[in-house]
């Protein structure tokens, strides 16, 4: 989380750098007051809007416990477990199983399942996915994710949203939530198996790398677009197989 989080900041302070010295080459003090009434927009949106953003990209909607009663007793045992705040619960219409967190806190968490995911996966393997997310709140990676979203889906040139996500992004964050949220739900194999399904799947029901859903896309438990064309750029997320392979080895499992 500190190199994470390190790296991020590094990125926004040259970008507040850069626009704030521009201003200044370009006006003086006029232009460097405008530059930055900018910034703390721009950063003011960012940190505000990026959930928002990420969510509306996905269609979600609030699902109530009466909706998804399995779904609220899962994430309330985890949470429990965990020591964190029940989180606001929705769920997408896309047939992608996949899953994803946003929020610039423990109390503001919310967590997103697409209706594939509530299809696709066993109890156990959902209880698991769930225990990853949690895992995410846990160590603070979604004020980093949630931050670079809202930053990449401001920047309209794909390949330059991309750049940014590349930048933020890290695999050693998966890794970690993929070891915490098993031994949060207690089951390796089930994390190992969710993720084999959730990887074959969305090779087959791509999501298409548009807009805020494309700065969202790092946000996902599995890489949700196509590995051709645009969406190739916006991998962030390590192989599956070695996802599954340290999983195994944490479970004791024989090779």
């Amino acid at each position: 989380m500190h190199c994470y989080g390190l790296r991020a900041a590094l990125l926004a302070s040259v970008l507040c750098g850069l626009a704030l010295m521009g201003g200044f080459l370009v006006s003086g003090m006029g232009g460097l007051a405008v530059a930055t009434a900018v910034v703390f927009c721009l950063g003011w949106i960012v940190y505000f809007q990026s959930e928002r953003s990420a969510l509306a990209a996905m269609r979600a909607r609030p699902v109530s416990e009466v909706e998804r009663p399995e779904l609220y007793r899962l994430v309330r045992g985890l949470c429990r477990d965990a020591r964190l705040p029940v989180p606001r619960l929705l769920v997408a219409p896309a047939m992608q199983p996949n899953i994803l967190t946003v929020g610039c806190s423990a109390r503001s968490a919310a967590v997103c399942c697409t209706e594939g995911l509530l299809r696709v996966l066993s109890v156990e393997e959902l209880r698991a996915v769930l225990a990853h997310e949690l895992a995410h709140v846990s160590r603070r990676d979604i004020v980093v994710s949630s931050w670079s979203a809202g930053l990449a889906s401001l920047v309209a040139f794909r390949p330059l949203s991309a750049l940014l996500l590349q930048l933020t992004a890290s695999y050693g964050r998966e890794y970690h939530a993929d070891a915490e949220g098993a031994l949060l739900a207690g089951d390796p194999m089930a994390m190992a198996s969710a993720l084999r399904k959730i990887d074959s799947s969305a090779a087959a029901l791509p999501l298409r790398p548009r807009g805020p859903l494309a700065a969202a896309g790092h946000l996902m438990i599995a890489h949700p677009f196509p590995y051709g064309g645009f969406g190739r750029l916006f991998i962030t997320h390590p192989p599956t197989g070695e996802r599954v392979r340290r999983l195994e080895a944490l479970a004791g499992y024989p090779r």
